[in-house]
């Protein structure tokens, strides 16, 4: 099926099928090299689920600030061993204590420090990795239900040349619930200890 780079009607389309069909469609028409990206947070097992249960070698992009809890790391490593996840790391050049000794805390040096935050370990970190993957489609699991900054988000847009798809983009949180249900074999290691988890990718 061949519907150019008309997103308005590619999002239409999305809109049409469930988040299992969406990502298919993706994979099936919107260019390749097809990669995810994940923040590994509390519900990240979803999205990621989806991805490997229709291609068990789709590069998973992980943007590592060195700032994430221990508890997500251990996740990382189970969710990756789990779903046979092709993992993909990328980090700032400087480490996490190399920026703090340099420049300080920048998160806590008003809009101006955040903004350097940001693009040190997840703006550059990420255009480099899609860059150097060669993605021409990138699928998300953000949700319109997260925030109200995300609320508007479609099913699929373009950035840089590339697609970003959003499978997950009408689902609220109760379907991300019974999904983990459904699927708790593959996707129950979600939370520790009780606490949720939010962490990794913020706003992309």
């Amino acid at each position: 099926m061949t519907l150019g780079n008309d997103v308005a009607t590619i999002d239409r389309r999305l809109a049409t099928l469930d988040a299992p069909g969406r990502v298919a469609w993706a994979l099936e028409n919107l260019p390749g090299t097809h990669v995810v990206t994940s923040s590994f947070g509390a519900q990240a097992a979803v999205m990621l689920h989806l991805a490997a249960a229709r291609e068990r070698r789709l590069p998973v992009i992980l943007l590592d600030t060195g700032h994430l809890f221990p508890e997500t790391y251990r996740f990382v490593d189970e969710l990756t061993e789990r779903l046979g996840l092709d993992l993909r790391i990328y980090r700032a050049p400087q480490s996490a204590a190399w920026q703090e000794a340099r420049y300080g805390r920048l998160w806590e040096q008003g809009p101006a420090g955040l903004e350097r935050y940001l693009q040190l370990n997840k703006v550059e970190p990420l255009q480099r990795a899609l860059r150097e993957l060669g993605a021409g489609t990138w699928l998300s699991g953000l949700r319109r239900a997260q925030s109200t900054s995300r609320a508007a988000i479609r099913y699929a847009e373009q950035r840089d040349g590339r697609w970003k798809i959003h499978p997950l983009a009408d689902w609220t949180d109760r379907d991300v619930g019974r999904y983990l249900r459904a699927h708790a074999g593959s996707a129950e290691q979600v939370r520790f200890g009780g606490q949720r988890r939010e962490c990794g990718i913020h706003g992309l």
